[in-house]
Parts: structure tokens; sequence; C-alpha cells
């Protein structure tokens, strides 16, 4: 669900056809990169304070997604925004600076968008409406493979699928055609290099490369989970790959997300983070896809191997979060959710509060008795259900532009 290196993808793929722009899971690739600069005037209503062209949409859905996850009721001008953003077909654009200009041909509407417009709406309630055009809508852009691509024709990949399969699952709706084998058919093998791993898409001739923000959104999938997930039941089987059960030509549903999850916890269990790869520059820590991972893991079951890394980014992960923005806070928030922990005591950080400061004011916050009852202050109605990963890497193919892409969407790792 990287949502911070959306922008950078953008960016990447943009320049493929020669059009200089920012983009996704955010607006900042990653800690060293500026944020682009604020529009002169920015919607009311919004999160964050940077040009929201290119993840607005994206970053408003997982604030709103994160504030509800940590018991708050999100101000009615920040959900307004985002309803308001939805086109009449159903589907999300990054951000439409005129929401009341009807959407054509030229509105650049993608399936990451809009499912995580859905997972927030159908969070915080009072949408249906809205939820149901838009599940609508990504029901009818599901590949004849099963999965979904980023732009409508283009083809199918993990991040986009995964998230998609989030948004289904949190609007109580299911796809027609099933996902979960494709997922199963880009699972690498345990006897391969990156073994357990998905791949983003096959590669040249087939070939599968393992990429932990694919793996981390595929876990997710493969679960029918979305972003918002809480700790799974422990396996009885230890963290390891395994291939398919005898008889068995095809990994099930279940052993696609166990062996996801074991490449992730392999992948951590040295350092306690997942390394950035980009080409032209040094190897370094990446706070996003380790954050997407930990999610992956406790939704799994294996919250004993997530330890370590929710502890490396409880210690080094605000600074990078407070210079990223909302959809970097919101991602934090939905890791410490997974794993059962507080996250307005995240290393000495308060990330609801951190959060909240950059955007409209909340309208109601839960108290711990509340929060621990499920009542409210309003009378004992709750506002609604359950985010991840995202995306992570988006790739638009067949009209030129091709997404590199976390946050929440791009590269190898």
């Amino acid at each position: 669900m990287n949502v911070l290196r959306r922008s950078a993808a953008v960016l990447a793929a943009t320049a493929v056809i020669g059009v200089a722009a920012p983009t996704i899971t955010a607006t900042a690739a990653d800690a060293a990169s500026p944020s682009p600069a604020a529009p002169a005037a920015l919607p009311s209503g919004l999160f964050g304070d940077s040009d929201p062209k290119y993840d607005g949409v994206w970053r408003q859905s997982l604030a709103l997604l994160a504030q509800h996850t940590a018991g708050e009721t999100p101000a009615a001008e920040a959900v307004d925004w985002l309803a308001g953003q939805q086109c009449a077909d159903g589907s999300f654009a990054p951000f439409r600076a005129d929401p009341t200009a009807a959407c054509d041909a030229k509105t650049a509407v993608d399936t990451n968008s809009t499912a995580a417009a859905v997972q927030a709406l159908a969070a915080v309630g009072g949408h249906g409406g809205a939820v149901d055009r838009a599940v609508g809508w990504l029901k009818a852009r599901q590949n004849e493979d099963g999965g979904w691509g980023y732009a409508q024709g283009s083809p199918s990949d993990t991040n986009s699928t995964g998230v998609v399969v989030g948004a289904l699952a949190a609007a109580g709706a299911s796809a027609d055609r099933s996902p979960y084998d494709l997922l199963a058919q880009w699972s690498i093998p345990c006897g391969q290099d990156g073994g357990g791993a998905l791949a983003y898409q096959p590669g040249k001739k087939g070939k599968l490369t393992a990429n932990a923000d694919a793996t981390a959104a595929g876990v997710l999938g493969a679960l029918g989970k979305g972003f918002v997930t809480t700790a799974g039941k422990t396996p009885a089987e230890a963290p390891a790959c395994a291939d398919p059960g005898s008889g068995s030509k095809a990994l099930t549903r279940a052993e696609v997300a166990r062996n996801g999850a074991a490449y992730l916890a392999d992948a951590m269990a040295a350092k306690g983070y997942l390394v950035t790869a980009l080409a032209g520059a040094a190897p370094q820590p990446d706070y996003g896809n380790t954050a997407d991972a930990v999610v992956a893991l406790a939704a799994q079951g294996w919250t004993r191997q997530a330890r370590k890394p929710y502890a490396w980014l409880t210690a080094h992960a605000a600074p990078w979060a407070k210079q990223s923005g909302p959809a970097a806070y919101a991602e934090l928030v939905l890791a410490a959710h997974a794993m059962g922990a507080d996250p307005r005591d995240f290393g000495g950080t308060d990330l609801v509060a951190a959060l909240d400061a950059t955007g409209p004011a909340p309208r109601h916050t839960e108290s711990k008795t509340e929060a621990k009852t499920g009542a409210k202050k309003d009378g004992g109605k709750s506002s609604g259900t359950s985010v991840w990963w995202f995306v992570g890497t988006c790739l638009v193919a067949g009209i030129g532009i091709g997404f590199l892409f976390s946050g929440r969407r791009k590269r190898q790792l």
C-alpha cells in the first residue's frame, strides 16, 4: 500500500512520455525527497499540505481509515471531500480539482484510488450508495485472468489486485472471477531465488522476480483482507515456505499467504526492516514497505516475527512520517493496530495526534472505556467497518506509462 512512493512512480512513468509530474504512495518518494510545492489554495477538508494532484484520494482514504481505526470520528468535511471526488460511474481519480465538472474520457481514474476510497467510505459509514457504485465499477474492470491492473485495460499486477480484493471485502462483495488463482501463479516456488515471495508481474518470458511490496499486498489479498486488519490466529506450522500439498498442482490461498509471509519474515530477520534499491541510489531503509510487511505478518498470525520490524519502526519511522505526510502516519497507525499496539504511544510519538494535525480535526475520539466496550457517546451507534498496502507498485501498460511503484504503487527490493 505504500503511499509515499506513488509520487515517484508517477514521476518515472510520466517521464516516459515526456511529461513532468510528481508520484503514488503519497507525494514524497522517501524521507530524503522533497515534497512537491502545494497549490496556492488547497481544497477544504483535505489532509496534507502538498500538491494532491497524484495522491489526494489515496492519502485522504488512508487518513480517514487510520482515524476511524484509532477510535475517532473523522470530520464531516474530510469525508465529504473524499465522497465528492467520485465520478458518476463510481470511479475515483487521484484528484479532481473541480469535482463539480463531469468526468470524461480524459479523467485519469484508476483502480487503486477507487479501491482505497471504497475501504475508507465503507469504514466511516453513511455512503452506501457511493460504495456500491465504486464496487460495481471495480468489478467491471476485472481482467480475464482474475486480477486488476492500475488503469482500465492495463495488465493485472499483484498490488492492484490486492488492494481491490481488500475493497471488495470491506464492502461485503466478491469478485466475479477468482483473483486467488492469479496470485498463486505469481507466487515464486520455494526452491527458487526469492521463494515464497510474489512478483509484481511476470517479467520477460514469464520470469518471476521477488518484490517485497507486492508480496505484502499479495499476502493480504490472499487472506481476503484490506488495509485494516487485526492479528490473525497463529498458524500451527512454522513460518517457512512450503510447496503445494501432496497431489496438488497449485497453491491454495492459505499457502500463498503463508509462503509470502515467510518470505517477508526472512527478509527482515537480520536487520529488522526492508530496504529500497532504486537505480543510482545506495540501498536505504524502506519505512513504508516495512510497515506494510508488519501488517501482512500480523494478518497471517505471525506477530512474533513482526515484533522486531515493528520495534525498528517505533525507533526510527516517526521522522519519516513527519516529512512524508498523512499517508505515512496512517500506515504506521495501521501497523500499530495490526500488532495490537497503541498508536498514541509509538516510540514516544502520538501518531494519531500527529495525523490529526495534518487535516480537519475529528469530531469525536473514543475514551479507553468506549474503545474496550464498543460504546459511543452518540448512544452506542458505531460508524462502520474496516486498509494496506497498497498499493505498492503501479504499472500502467498499454498506454506507454509504467508505474515502477507504497503506501499504500515501482521497484524491486
